[in-house]
């Protein structure tokens, strides 16, 4: 009867040692070093109280938290578990979300986030000072206790030998009673003992106390009042047990349950024909709160799988993203957002198992570490890439501007188109030094082709002769396209090879003339059809005749507008492929934008490849001459 009893008693320690609710917080967020390792305090036994909970209090700074570690040092009591973990990571959510916002300030004032370094915080050093010292209380308090287990142990293994020397006969145990009831109380009054010693030391104290109380010969009504108040004692024991199936903390129901067990070994036995059934009961009333207690652990256990598997798959999603190739910057920062993404769902993920939890945080942080480094690293050389490319357009610049007052028309003219290509072979710049350079070369050559221009201004009264006469060619190829006669396009083909024979136009108009000329051919060509690009590539070399016969200055002229057009275009398409790179497409807004943004880079490209062709149609005209 005993045995069974007891052994049920341990069970239900052993399950308290076993289930022990792993509260510590587990801290994952980025820059948090972990602590050196501390003493594993050993599990409570029966009897032995736990720390008090101690209600999660919210900081505002780091200074209050670290104020209040200052006062867990100072003080004399043992530092709460529970509580140096809460002051942990609120410290660290602080200090990170301190380190944040000073990173978004920095950036926000124009910084460069490449460039940006974390400074040291001494309230860091500061904290980690003051758990250090905690580390050491805790481990020296641990120790102590230790030590006082063991002196426990010592002096309740003496009170069983006490006990023992009553139980020899009855005379003996009538003669020790008040020294037995002293003794019990003694027993009481030690605490803890070490947990391996804890069981074999109960099981000999209840044996030698049943064997007193059977041959203890009092008379019959003390003996029937003592049974009766055990009695009364445990019963109230079995209905306070009962009442925790209803506690909705079941940590803090099992925990009560551990000390119902202790107070229910301390009191003494009952009448033998009822010790049974009182035993059941409370026995029935432990099951209860023990699977309640298990149940919980399970699930929390299940929990803490499912998260593994979620933060398994993130870690795979990110793992896959970071091996993608970056052919550019919007390569680069489509991937840094579609990581931003994942690491703000892996922050709405619970705690993983605790053997794992580490580990899987260090698989995701390396993995986004890594990307990160590299996309540093490609920055800082497209930087100098474009430090270096901005150096050999103002050298460019330079030489033009040195040119630009030359009346050596054709030496001058010759060495400024060369300056142009080597311009066109140098990559891109930053977009506002980038603007900021073209004009000032674009200035410097178009100063000496205009002097050139107004040089030969005895050719002027011809010129608008010719603007007249290319404005009457437009006028007629503008009633042609309202007309839609069968015969368009033989008319459209006399009146281009009319406009083709016209000499040139005053300078200020002809790129207005030049427009409105191919305004009106667009539409009507598209009225019939026909390929605006081959079209006007071929009227273009038809028309090079002419231009050639007026001299070598006339397609120097021309060959520089083009080439002037071009690096427009080309600027244009850097321009809208730098901001596609750093655009945000999340919203069906920024969509749209992209989509048209992509059609104007498309439209840009042909017209380069035109004005490329027209280029290459001048320098072979060159060739023939």
């Amino acid at each position: 009867m005993m045995d069974s009893q007891e052994n049920t008693l341990n069970q239900g320690t052993l399950e308290s040692e076993k289930n022990v609710e792993q509260s510590a917080v587990q801290v994952e967020n980025a820059g948090v070093e972990e602590t050196a390792a501390q003493p594993v305090d050993a599990p409570e036994q029966a009897g032995e109280q736990a720390e008090e909970a101690v209600p999660a209090k919210a900081y505002k700074t780091k200074a209050d938290v670290i104020a209040r570690l200052k006062e867990i040092v100072a003080a004399d009591e043992n530092p709460n578990k529970d509580e140096i973990d809460h002051l942990k990571t609120s410290f660290y959510k602080l200090h990170i979300a301190e380190r944040e916002a000073r990173l978004k300030e920095y950036i926000d004032g124009g910084g460069d986030p490449e460039a940006y370094q974390i400074v040291p915080d001494e309230e860091e050093e500061v904290f980690k000072a003051e758990m250090g010292v905690i580390r050491e209380k805790r481990a020296k308090l641990f120790q102590q206790q230790e030590e006082e287990k063991q002196a426990n142990l010592q002096k309740k293994l003496n009170i069983i030998e006490k006990i023992k020397a009553m139980v020899t006969s009855p005379d003996e145990a009538n003669k020790s009673y008040n020294e037995f009831k002293e003794l019990q109380q003694q027993w009481k009054d030690i605490k803890a003992v070490p947990a391996e010693k804890a069981s074999e030391l109960w099981r000999n104290y209840q044996l030698y106390v049943e064997q007193f109380y059977d041959l203890l010969k009092l008379n019959s009504e003390a003996r029937e009042y003592d049974f009766k108040k055990n009695l009364e004692l445990k019963t109230a024991l079995c209905e306070s047990a009962e009442k925790l199936a209803d506690e909705p903390d079941v940590i803090s129901a099992f925990h009560q349950l551990q000390e119902l067990h202790q107070q229910y070994r301390e009191i003494g036995p009952v009448a033998k024909e009822l010790r049974e059934q009182i035993w059941a009961r409370f026995k029935a009333a432990s099951s209860v709160v023990n699977k309640r207690h298990q149940q919980h652990f399970e699930q929390l256990r299940a929990r803490e799988e499912e998260n593994l598997a979620k933060k398994t798959a993130l870690c795979e999603r990110v793992e896959a993203i970071a091996k993608e190739e970056n052919k550019g910057a919007g390569d680069w920062e489509k991937h840094t957002k579609e990581i931003i993404d994942i690491q703000n769902e892996w922050k709405t993920i619970g705690f993983a198992p605790q053997k794992m939890n580490v580990k899987i945080f260090e698989r995701f942080r390396a993995t986004c570490d890594d990307f990160f480094g590299r996309k540093a690293e490609y920055f800082k050389e497209m930087k100098e890439v474009l430090a270096t490319n901005a150096d050999k357009k103002r050298a460019l610049v330079e030489k033009a501007k040195a040119l630009q007052d030359s009346t050596d028309w054709k030496s001058t003219g010759d060495k400024l188109i060369a300056l142009q290509k080597e311009w066109k072979t140098i990559g891109m710049v930053q977009k506002r030094l980038g603007d900021q350079l073209w004009k000032e070369f674009l200035g410097a050559c178009n100063k000496f082709f205009e002097a050139r221009n107004a040089a030969n201004a005895g050719a002027h009264s011809e010129e608008r002769e010719n603007l007249a006469k290319k404005k009457s060619v437009i006028e007629r190829l503008k009633a042609v396209l309202e007309a839609a006669a069968d015969d368009a396009q033989q008319q459209v083909q006399s009146l281009v090879e009319e406009y083709n024979s016209v000499g040139h136009v005053p300078y200020k108009d002809k790129d207005s003339v030049y427009d409105e000329y191919h305004e009106v051919l667009d539409k009507i060509y598209k009225q019939l059809n026909i390929s605006a690009s081959r079209r006007r590539l071929s009227n273009f070399k038809n028309n090079l005749k002419n231009v050639a016969k007026r001299g070598e200055d006339a397609l120097d002229n021309e060959r520089m507008r083009l080439v002037r057009r071009f690096e427009q275009l080309r600027q244009d398409v850097q321009t809208y492929e730098n901001n596609l790179g750093f655009l945000n497409a999340s919203s069906k807004k920024g969509n749209s934008l992209v989509e048209e943004m992509n059609r104007k880079v498309q439209k840009l490209r042909d017209d380069m490849e035109l004005v490329k062709q027209k280029i290459k149609a001048i320098d072979a005209e060159d060739t023939d001459e």
